[in-house]
């Protein structure tokens, strides 16, 4: 009897098992689908499909929805390098007492030049000859600390403050703000300090 009750057992236990085993895994069975599990033999309606962009969180045209590299991914820094067109919109400066106008539009170039400075984020923005030390985030926000360059607003090379902020918004697109302060001697020992704001659209 003893003998039987353990044969029954190892027979219940025997199909058990070979019922276990062939069961069917459940799971994504959609080659095209971003979480497709060649182990699956039983479709559970888990597929997500496959949403193609930018899934680096550090570059500028990050898509949240992505779950697909494309190699689409832009970087600020990269993007910010090299020559960039630009159409300055600058305050005129009107000298005092003889009454001459300066046109900072004029004196600054067609283009400008932008490329890898000090550190991580360090750019050097080159303006006609003239370079400039920035930074700039992951975002594409650029900033100009203040610095003392040396400039000609049309009556001779004068050292200028010059500090301000920027965007790059696209590969082909962005903007800075810059002010420019300076003092003037027209009369000995009576400097008069002055300020001009400049916004420059960069194009590519």
């Amino acid at each position: 009897m003893i003998k039987r009750t353990n044969l029954f057992f190892l027979l219940v236990l025997s199909i058990l098992f070979t019922f276990i085993s062939c069961e069917k895994e459940p799971g994504c069975m959609d080659p095209a689908a971003f979480n497709y599990n060649p182990e699956a033999k039983k479709d559970d309606g888990s597929c997500i499909p496959v949403v193609l962009g930018c899934v680096d969180a550090l570059a500028m045209n990050y898509n949240l929805l992505a779950n697909t590299s494309d190699g689409s991914c832009l970087f600020a820094y990269n993007v910010a390098q090299g020559t960039w067109n630009i159409n300055p919109d600058c305050e005129d400066y009107t000298i005092p007492v003889i009454g001459t106008t300066v046109s900072l539009n004029d004196q600054l170039p067609e283009s400008i030049y932008v490329q890898q400075g000090d550190g991580i984020d360090g750019l050097f923005i080159d303006i006609d000859g003239t370079q400039i030390s920035g930074t700039i985030d992951y975002d594409g926000n650029v900033l100009v600390p203040s610095q003392t360059i040396s400039i000609d607003m049309g009556f001779g090379p004068m050292d200028i403050d010059v500090s301000g902020s920027g965007f790059i918004s696209s590969e082909n697109s962005g903007n800075m703000n810059l002010t420019y302060s300076f003092d003037i001697d027209l009369l000995p020992t009576f400097p008069i300090s002055e300020s001009l704001d400049c916004s420059i659209t960069l194009t590519r």
